[in-house]
C-alpha cells in the first residue's frame, strides 16, 4: 500500500549543546515522508516558495517520493528557528515565518485520492479536514496535532477526531487535550473523541499505544547522543505506518510492531541533525534496530 503525506516542508535553522544547522531541510512531510520511503511508496503534498533548494529536490528524488503534490508558489519557503538547552526535552522556538505556508490550502492530484493509508502531518485541523474531504474511503487515516491547535482550533480538531483512525500525539499534549492528569487516562479518553486508536509519543521515555481500549507500551531505543529530536516524532508516525502499509494488516500485532518500526526509525533521526539519516534508509537499516528493541523487550 501507499501513503499519502499532508504536512509542512520547512527550512530549519536548529541550535543544541552538540552544534548546529542553518536553513536545513525540515517540516512534518519530510521527516514523514523520508522515513516511511524505507518501507513502502510515499506520495507528499505541500507547498515551498522559489527559494527551495536543490539538495531538498534531490532528497525527495533520492527517497523515490512523488511529489506531484508538492506546490511551488512565488514567495519564500516556511522557515523555523529553535534552540534546545541542555534537557532537550525543552525547546525555545526563537523564529516562525509561515511565508507561502500561510497560502497552503491542499490540493491532492487525482491519483492521491484513492489512498488507502494516510498521515495528516502537524497542520491546521481546518486543513487536514480539507484533505480528509478529498479522499476516498482510505483503509487507515492517522493524524498528528500540537498544543497550538488544541488550544486554538478546538472545534475543527474535535471535527477530525471524529474521522480519522489512529492520533498521534506527545504526552502533555494528550493530557491538555483531554484534561486528564494521568496517561493512561487520557489515552482512553482520547477513544471516546472518535479515534480506535491513539499512540502518545514520550520521547527518550518511549511511547504508549491504546488500540480499542488495549495498552501497549514500549522504550525508547538507547542513543548514546542525541543531537537533535526535531523531527523525530513525524519520523516516528513514518515507521509507524510505512509497516502497516507495507504489511497491509492492521490487526492487534501489526500495531504492535509497528509501535516498535516507528520507535526504531525516530533513533536514526536525533542522531544528526536535520533529515539526513534518512537519506540513505532502508529496510534492513530499520529491520536491525527493530530486532534489537524486541530483544530489549523480552525476558
Amino acid at each position: 500500500m501507499s501513503i499519502v503525506v499532508v504536512g509542512s516542508v520547512v527550512l530549519d535553522s536548529i541550535r543544541s549543546p552538540h552544534g548546529s544547522s542553518n536553513d536545513a531541510l525540515g517540516g512534518s512531510a519530510i521527516y514523514f515522508a523520508g522515513a516511511a520511503a524505507a518501507y513502502t511508496s510515499v506520495k507528499l503534498v505541500g507547498v515551498v516558495g522559489h527559494d527551495f533548494p536543490e539538495e531538498g529536490n534531490r532528497f525527495l528524488a533520492e527517497r523515490g517520493i512523488d511529489t506531484e503534490g508538492l506546490t511551488t508558489l512565488p514567495g519564500r519557503t516556511f522557515r523555523y528557528e529553535a534552540e534546545y538547552g541542555k534537557n532537550l526535552n525543552d525547546r525555545k522556538t526563537i523564529s516562525t515565518c509561515l511565508n507561502v505556508f500561510e497560502q497552503f490550502h491542499p490540493e491532492l492530484p487525482e491519483s492521491y485520492r484513492q489512498a488507502e493509508v494516510v498521515f495528516l502531518g502537524n497542520i491546521d485541523p481546518a486543513l487536514q479536514l480539507e484533505v480528509l474531504d478529498q479522499v476516498r474511503n482510505p483503509s487507515l487515516v492517522a493524524a498528528d496535532t500540537m498544543n497550538y491547535w488544541i488550544e486554538g482550533a478546538r472545534p475543527d480538531l474535535e471535527k477530525m477526531l471524529k474521522r480519522i483512525d489512529t492520533l498521534m500525539i506527545n504526552d502533555s499534549e494528550v493530557l491538555e487535550l483531554t484534561g486528564e492528569t494521568n496517561l493512561i487516562a487520557a489515552a482512553h479518553a482520547t477513544l471516546d473523541m472518535g479515534p480506535t486508536c491513539v499512540v502518545i509519543k514520550k520521547g527518550e521515555h518511549g511511547a504508549l499505544l491504546n488500540r480499542e481500549g488495549e495498552i501497549f507500551v514500549t522504550p525508547a531505543y538507547p542513543v548514546e547522543v542525541v543531537k537533535d529530536p526535531t523531527g523525530a516524532g513525524d519520523a516516528f508516525a513514518g515507521g509507524f505506518l510505512g509497516h502497516l502499509a507495507r504489511t497491509g494488516t492492521f490487526d492487534r500485532k501489526s500495531y504492535r510492531e509497528a509501535m516498535l518500526h516507528g520507535t526504531a526509525v525516530a533513533s536514526f533521526v536525533v542522531e544528526e541533525f536535520g533529515p539526513a539519516p534518512l537519506s540513505g534508509l532502508t529496510t534492513a537499516d530499520t529491520e536491525k534496530r527493530y530486532s534489537q528493541l524486541v530483544n530489549m523487550s523480552t525476558i
